[in-house]
């Protein structure tokens, strides 16, 4: 442990540096307000339903706890897929690993100190916003001290089972798949994770929550809704300790804590005796030189951009092959598939003829409510792939400044590169979901011309606060959309869609009742509703200009990145030779 500690002081010391910079106090505060308000915002949204929830006669608490069963095994397949992707940065593809490993430590010391590193950055986040949902549960049931104690010691067994299982299995995809062709494990990883994904979807099966006459009787139907998850699912054992907990029964909850905790040892274990035999080996491979999975050249490419003037046409070419020759960054358009199979069909499943409500009227109103939600899944997708885009440049940057184009036509590239993609799937979203929906004619082209308009926005607000905040000394560029920069981006483009999505809702709702009920519109009216929807045109239209006129400023006096310094090394640290 001595030398992993000493591995892990270099991680310890850039923290300490970072706070003896005053600027860098006020963007921890900043950061931490927006946070503190999101967490208060989740805890205010969980407490509200979960109080409805149990005030339902006689199945109230067996929904509230088969809604902690399935928010906890989708927290589990996010912790999968998140350490999937950290381990495989952290273990084969940093770049401070040449160093690390020419120092005289055994490869599963460099394993365990990597593996810590990267259990810590996959999970933090998605427990620090888990954590208000199961503090609402203790509010609501009353917990007492021994519930808000072991909800720590019952979360933390479970990150490191996920991390502890995706670290195994990249060990072993690196070890089977070629040297070179380490990049496309991600490739492998991203049809493992729909898997998942797709696996734990049609075990939860929501759509029976909503649907009882899908069963024989009520009491089969209360049946299946108490019914226990997988036993061997490591999610059912922290249900099962926090179910205990909120119940104040101590025993059951350290028993189950404990299954988690033994688990959680054995697989430490288990990656420990893998690393010592092949984690070494499979790094060797890893640098071994990469063979292109997609070949990008051929001269298709420029005679499809004939058109284009020769300098914008070569930066327009090199962005596709950049982005296609970086398997990290396309490989993960299988999750998105992923992510949209799985969007789509939560709408197929909808048993709206059952409800008492308008069937009419609900499916209008569920395609409304769909808009925004294909709109933040948008958000989501741009901040991943637009935003870091300009930061990906790197090193490389003093390249595109000495360039023969000017840094607004840089930056209209890379919007046109992502617009055309993000809006071809925003619209796949909102077609397909209204088709299943059945909307009327008014909806289906409201929704389709609106998002229309909110993509080219938000995308354009991804790139430009990705010109504004550019990270060219990152390691993992990809990542950058976790910054101050990167939170920025999705507070406003949630503002813009919000906007745009609640000037809209009055009008479109008055048009839709009129329609209904066949009633005429005033002239009062009808000013109202083209007003709306002019407002809404402009706004998108600002929203597309402004933010990349802000980044090209930004980005316009930022200098040339000068060769690399010489980092601070590894000097005081003491390591023993067994």
């Amino acid at each position: 442990m001595h030398n992993v500690i000493s591995l892990l002081k270099p991680r310890i010391w850039s923290f300490k540096n970072r706070s003896r910079d005053n600027k860098r106090w006020i963007k921890i505060g900043i950061i931490t307000t927006i946070g503190s308000a999101l967490w208060l915002g989740i805890f205010a949204v969980s407490y509200r339903v979960l109080v409805y929830i149990k005030g339902i006669e006689d199945i109230g608490d067996i929904l509230a706890f088969k809604l902690l069963s399935m928010i906890l095994l989708t927290l589990f397949s996010l912790l999968i897929f998140s350490a999937i992707l950290t381990s495989l940065s952290k273990l084969f593809l940093s770049k401070d690993l040449i160093l690390v490993h020419a120092l005289p430590v055994s490869g599963e010391t460099i394993f365990l100190a990597r593996w810590i590193e990267s259990t810590v950055d996959s999970s933090w986040m998605v427990i620090v916003y888990t954590i208000p949902v199961l503090v609402a549960y203790g509010t609501v049931y009353n917990a007492g001290a021994f519930f808000y104690l072991n909800m720590g010691i019952t979360l933390l067994p479970l990150c490191i089972i996920a991390s502890g299982l995706s670290a195994l299995v990249v060990l072993v995809v690196v070890i089977i798949l070629p040297a070179s062709r380490i990049r496309s494990v991600f490739v492998f990883l991203g049809l493992l994770v729909f898997i998942i994904l797709f696996v734990a979807l049609r075990m939860l099966k929501p759509e029976r929550l909503v649907d009882p006459e899908t069963f024989s009787s009520t009491l089969l139907y209360l049946q299946s809704l108490s019914m226990p998850s997988s036993p061997l699912l490591p999610s059912t054992w922290t249900f099962d300790s926090i179910k205990a907990a909120l119940q104040n029964d101590m025993v059951q909850s350290l028993f189950h804590t404990g299954l988690a905790w033994s688990a959680s040892a054995f697989l430490v274990f288990v990656n420990l005796w893998v690393a010592k035999g092949i984690y070494f080996k499979g790094y060797s491979k890893s640098q071994a030189s990469t063979i292109k999975f997609l070949r990008t050249e051929g001269q298709w490419m420029t005679r499809l951009f004939s058109f284009l003037p020769g300098p914008t046409r070569a930066f327009l070419i090199k962005e596709i092959k950049t982005f296609w020759r970086d398997q990290t960054q396309w490989s993960q358009i299988f999750l998105i598939a992923a992510l949209v199979v799985i969007y789509i069909y939560n709408f197929s499943v909808l048993p709206l003829e059952k409800s008492p409500i308008k069937t009419e009227y609900l499916q209008n109103l569920f395609s409304f409510l769909n808009m925004a939600l294909a709109a933040f899944v948008l958000s989501a997708v741009t901040a991943r792939f637009a935003f870091p885009s300009i930061s990906i440049e790197g090193n490389a940057f003093w390249i595109v400044k000495s360039g023969p184009i000017s840094i607004r036509s840089f930056l209209l590239i890379k919007f046109f590169i992502y617009l055309l993609p993000l809006l071809v799937l925003t619209e796949i979203l909102i077609i397909t979901t209204n088709l299943l929906l059945q909307v009327t004619p008014l909806m289906m082209y409201l929704s389709t011309i609106t998002l229309f308009f909110l993509t080219p926005g938000v995308v354009s607000i991804g790139i430009g606060l990705g010109a504004a905040y550019p990270d060219f000394s990152s390691e993992n560029p990809s990542q950058t959309f976790t910054s101050l920069g990167g939170l920025i981006f999705m507070l406003l483009s949630t503002a813009f869609i919000g906007l745009i999505i609640i000037i809209e809702a009055g009008p479109v709702y008055t048009l839709f009742v009129s329609k209904i009920y066949g009633n005429s519109l005033s002239a009062l009216q009808w000013s109202w509703i083209i007003g709306s929807f002019i407002a809404n045109f402009i706004i998108s239209i600002l929203v597309i200009v402004l933010p990349i006129r802000y980044g090209e400023k930004h980005l316009a006096i930022h200098l040339p990145l000068q060769p690399a310094k010489t980092k601070r090394s590894l000097r005081g640290t003491d390591f023993k030779i067994e």
